[in-house]
């Protein structure tokens, strides 16, 4: 006798997924005659704890084919969970047992220490805004996405006069790159860009910090309540928010609220803000206690040993009255018009914070987004050594999808489906829906290198050589029909695609700052654009309660092609992708349009070497 057990299948767990608190989830053991497992269960029992407590077991039913088991969760939190299955008691007295775990997401194994399956138990009172769900997000960086007319800059930045150019990368005499020299790109340089956007179906931008900093990167703020006068006033930000808003684009802004930079009017380390005095000036200040020095002016807590981004001490009242107060930073934004917020390092931000944060933006804005930045699966990382509580419902609304980054790139380097199909049963089984169906899906940020130079394969040994390095004519070629796979996945699976500004055009870099370069408005990869262009059409105008809200099932995969389902009440779109030679014939009933060639089939579907597609039934 054989055991299936499998928690993305509403035959083995009536709710795939995380659940509501209070919610009623039945769990099915089924039996299986045959297989290489002798063992035959005379009872089961359901063994689970929730996280940080001591563990339960609790009997299962007998049914003809196995067994099952009808409970509630009545808590919010992290639950673990396997089977112990109980043999017949032979002659001796002794009964036999085996545990049945995860061996993969979707086949449960056999073992005497098993690993258990994860279940999220969410607040039922958990939503995240329909409006993200569905669209397309644009990420910009905003010295080096447009420039139109030009600003003023402070004595001590460098202001490029070649666009295009190689940023900065040098270390000066004591060690430190500077990040001080700005190409000039503005906020009127993005609304021009707007009709651009809208013509990739962008529904959102979100931008690298925009507010008063030393650096070009702006994660140093150095005031949160004034646009850097080097991307225009407050009134050009005004306007950028209402064209976008007109043009169907919400504006997300970058939160970075837990550090500073040392040249701000908080900490003043030189002395450049004359108003007030700042905590590295006089133990005095008035923001003083937002840092913790150790010995006092010049020894003190910054982000990763950076002592140019002092770290904040968020359970300082004073700044958590200027984060969260009525007229603090998160509120004045918010009155702006902006859509929300993504937050900078949200594994660096406690829970409590995050909790106030959130109380905080929903009391201004309901429908307004929080996205974290969370390199790993969100919903059960540990950060110091403490179970973080991001997605259970009083925290964020979505983070960046880097798992599923990561599992495309494998997928589409190595030809192999494993991998990816895992992290999507991972992160199906772990995340809420409305989690999921919000999520960042990103290729590319201006944390890494770009997309197409990681399809291009080729390694640089240090900064100087990536500064010159780029793809000769066969490789560009070759990392191009690698990337339109990954868009494919990244537009077609759950969650909303994250364009890294620049990627649709082909964009070239290693990592930072070569990943940041300005965008070329002179050339065009159409190749490219018209794949972003298409994809961004077919979930925004064709399919878009398919992207909005639909299910996902794996329907058939081995190691190099996988066929996927994307469903509704009412509509089904099957996915296809094909990282191999081979050709795949697929019997059909009845009529199907595919959608990226527009191609009618009936009967079969042929599968070509090196494709992707998507196919709705039109009778």
């Amino acid at each position: 006798m054989s055991y299936y057990y499998n928690p993305l299948d509403q035959g083995c767990k009536s709710r795939v997924g995380a659940i509501a608190c209070g919610c009623e989830i039945t769990f099915y053991i089924r039996e299986q005659l045959g297989g290489e497992d002798s063992f035959s269960a005379e009872s089961c029992f359901f063994v689970f704890y929730k996280d940080g407590e001591v563990g339960r077991e609790l009997p299962m039913k007998r049914e003809k084919d196995g067994f099952s088991l009808t409970a509630k969760f009545n808590c919010v939190g992290l639950y673990f969970y396997h089977f112990r299955l109980a043999g017949k008691q032979d002659v001796w007295g002794n009964v036999p047992v085996h545990f049945l775990g995860k061996g993969t997401m979707r086949n449960a194994v056999l073992c005497d220490t098993p690993q258990s399956w994860q279940l999220t138990v969410f607040s039922e009172d958990y939503v995240t805004p329909d409006w993200l769900k569905g669209g397309v997000m644009y990420q910009i960086f905003p010295d080096r996405f447009c420039k139109k007319g030009e600003y003023p800059i402070a004595e001590n930045k460098i202001l490029r006069r070649d666009w295009g150019g190689t940023p900065h990368y040098k270390t000066n005499p004591f060690g430190k790159v500077l990040n001080n020299d700005f190409f000039g790109g503005n906020l009127n340089g993005i609304t021009e860009k707007l009709d651009y956007l809208k013509s990739l179906h962008v529904s959102v931008i979100y931008l690298n910090p925009i507010f008063e900093a030393y650096s070009n990167h702006r994660y140093d703020t150095g005031d949160y309540m004034k646009i850097d006068p080097l991307l225009g006033t407050e009134q050009d930000f005004d306007n950028l928010v209402q064209e976008a808003d007109k043009h169907g684009i919400k504006s997300v802004l970058d939160g970075v609220f837990n550090h500073t930079g040392d040249d701000s009017r908080y900490f003043n380390k030189y002395g450049r803000y004359k108003e007030e005095l700042g905590a590295h000036q006089s133990p005095d200040s008035k923001y003083s206690d937002w840092y913790h020095f150790t010995q006092y002016p010049d020894s003190y807590d910054s982000w990763w040993g950076i002592d140019t981004l002092p770290a904040i001490n968020e359970r300082s009242e004073s700044y958590q009255q200027f984060i969260f107060g009525q007229d603090g930073v998160l509120k004045h934004w918010l009155k702006h018009g902006i859509g929300g917020y993504r937050l900078d390092v949200a594994d660096e931000l406690p829970d409590f914070f995050l909790q106030k944060l959130r109380k905080t933006v929903k009391e201004e804005n309901p429908d307004a987004v929080i996205i974290g930045e969370v390199w790993e699966d969100a919903s059960n990382k540990i950060a110091y050594s403490e179970r973080r509580q991001y997605l259970l419902g009083g925290e964020l609304d979505s983070v960046m999808n880097y798992p599923l980054k990561d599992a495309i790139i494998n997928f589409v380097l190595t030809q192999n489906t494993q991998a990816l199909r895992e992290t999507l049963a991972v992160l199906i089984d772990n995340y809420p829906k409305q989690t999921l169906d919000s999520l960042m899906n990103i290729l590319g940020t201006h944390d890494t290198s770009r997309i197409i130079t990681v399809f291009g394969g080729k390694s640089c040994s240090d900064k100087d050589e990536m500064s010159r390095t780029n793809l000769n004519k066969e490789e560009r070629e070759k990392a191009i029909q690698r990337m339109k796979m990954a868009i494919f996945l990244q537009f077609t699976l759950p969650g909303v695609p994250c364009i890294y500004y620049g990627d649709e055009n082909g964009m070239e870099g290693y990592h930072d700052p070569f990943c940041r370069r300005c965008f070329d408005w002179n050339y065009e990869e159409k190749e490219l654009l018209d794949l972003y262009k298409m994809l961004g059409k077919i979930r925004v105008e064709i399919l878009p309660d398919i992207f909005t809200e639909g299910s996902y099932r794996e329907i058939f995969a081995d190691s190099f092609c996988f066929v996927y389902e994307r469903k509704t009440a009412t509509e089904t779109a099957y996915f296809f992708i094909n990282n191999s030679a081979a050709l795949y014939d697929v019997a059909l009933t009845g009529t199907y349009l595919e959608h990226l060639t527009q191609t009618k089939l009936t009967g079969n579907l042929t599968i070509p070497a090196y494709s992707y597609g998507i196919l709705t039934k039109l009778n």
